[in-house]
């Protein structure tokens, strides 16, 4: 009998299922060496008492679990005496296809298109140039739709509120410009207050105000500030860095996160603008900004379904509801990159010093970008590799490497599965994050790509850089 029972444990192997932050679910019980992640999946399904079956992806030490637990032991040389920890991440139910194809280059910008953006719901494309011009383009034509002209110098950035209904413009003079996208006309002056160019424009996000009517700049002038559209108007001026400010972000817990190049980042409330916290670490300048949110942000009540909304209140209603399932019970986390060649990951309502230090780039960071579901940090370099890091930890899982050009700009897809990538090489690349490899590489651009962007309904991706077309991409 008691070999019997000998070869039973034998069998299995104690587990601890977990959350990526490190909850555990349940007790550790006691799995057969024949389970995969079917079986996990239906366990935890059973477990989170999930009415509708999700999928999940299980990771041991930041590895995904693709075979059979004894199949993974083995390979690994895993002890069956301790505990096997295994981490659970919810997966998109929807999937998007990868992009293979050009399917329209679009001319009409006069110089390098410096940034492109689709609308929150992915129906609308706009680019901002150095011919000092924003353009709105027809996304079923795949023609030129609006010229947006008002600017005095060229068009470093821009942002479109999360309920769709506003698009701003930052320029190399200093000033911003707010548009109609249904006609392409400005509403109102220009907005003026800013000695230097603009870096960086972000939008308060649509449930915590709908309709959206407040946005942050961040300056080369060192200060930040607040506009509200209707009052047409400067509110709040964010004044304490003593150096350029680099990037913005208007967080979904209603704080301003600004990263400057006197090497901080501070948080901002905005009711009066005061100063809440700093975060300091960084041995260089801060470049880039990016929330573990952010994607929801960005889409604001607007997700993969297409469904328009009625009303602001409705809107700002499901904003909500979206934005408190993507968080979970987990706090707001940033990350920054720097010209120091590191990343920082932080979780700024619980503490003022890093979470994690994310080394690896032999070159100044220039983008990191959350994917939408939160799970994973990519981060674009001059180095020429994307690298991919755990979004919860910080920890490195994988490099891409294939350009040979700095990579200036990275977008994900809706569904977390693949990451696309424009550089300096004239390229852009989509990855599998899944396998850790290239999927598609798309040629076409005549010189150096400088913005990309998936479209939040991931049917798209549009491209822009030097060579002053636009490019639209489809699956």
């Amino acid at each position: 009998m008691e070999i019997e029972e000998h070869r039973e444990a034998n069998n299995s192997v104690m587990c601890l299922l977990t959350d990526p932050e490190g909850t555990p679910l349940g007790a550790p019980m006691y799995l057969p060496q024949s389970a995969g992640p079917q079986q996990l999946s239906q366990i935890v399904n059973k477990l989170l008492s999930n009415e509708e079956k999700l999928p999940y992806a299980f990771y041991i030490s930041d590895q995904e679990l693709v075979v059979e637990l004894g199949s993974y032991l083995h390979k690994n040389n895993v002890s069956v005496e301790k505990v096997l920890s295994i981490v659970y991440q919810p997966q998109a139910v929807f999937r998007i296809r990868p992009v293979n194809r050009c399917s329209a280059t679009i001319a009409g910008h006069t110089e390098a298109v410096l940034s492109v953006a689709f609308s929150p719901d992915g129906t609308q494309l706009a680019s901002g140039s150095g011919d000092t011009t924003v353009r709105l383009w027809d996304l079923n034509t795949q023609t030129p739709l609006h010229t947006c002209t008002g600017h005095k110098n060229w068009v470093l950035c821009i942002a479109w509120s999360p309920d769709g209904k506003h698009l701003v413009s930052g320029s190399k003079a200093g000033e911003l410009q707010c548009w109609d996208p249904q006609t392409g006309n400005p509403s109102g002056n220009p907005l003026m207050g800013h000695k230097k160019w603009i870096t960086g424009v972000s939008w308060e996000p649509v449930h915590l105000n709908s309709p959206c009517r407040r946005f942050v700049s961040s300056s080369k002038d060192g200060d930040a500030r607040i506009w509200d559209i209707s009052l047409r108007k400067c509110v709040i001026c964010l004044s304490g860095h003593s150096l350029a400010v680099t990037c913005v972000k208007w967080g979904g817990d209603g704080v301003i996160y600004t990263g400057s190049q006197d090497c901080t980042i501070k948080m901002w409330e905005t009711s009066q603008g005061k100063l809440i916290r700093e975060l300091k670490g960084h041995g260089h300048w801060v470049n880039s900004l990016a929330l573990s949110t952010e994607y929801v942000l960005r889409t604001g009540a607007f997700d993969h379904s297409g469904k328009q909304y009625s009303s602001p209140e409705e809107m700002k209603e499901v904003a909500l509801k979206r934005y408190n399932k993507m968080k979970g019970n987990t706090p707001e986390r940033v990350v920054s990159g720097s010209d120091d060649f590191t990343m920082f990951l932080w979780e700024p309502a619980i503490s003022k010093h890093p979470k994690a230090r994310m080394t690896g780039h032999q070159q100044l960071v220039n983008h990191v970008y959350f994917s939408p579901d939160g799970q994973w940090v990519a981060s674009a370099s001059f180095d020429k590799s994307v690298k991919l890091w755990n979004g919860s930890t910080g920890n490195f899982i994988a490099a891409f490497r294939g350009h040979v050009g700095p990579v200036y700009q990275i977008s994900w897809s809706a569904d977390s599965r693949l990451l696309l990538s424009g550089s300096k090489d004239s390229t852009l690349k989509v990855w599998d994050i899944r396998t850790k490899k290239l999927k598609e590489d798309l040629p076409g651009h005549a010189d150096e790509v400088f913005a990309v962007d998936w479209s939040p309904d991931g049917e798209k991706v549009a491209s822009g850089g030097r060579d002053r077309v636009l490019k639209l991409w489809m699956g």
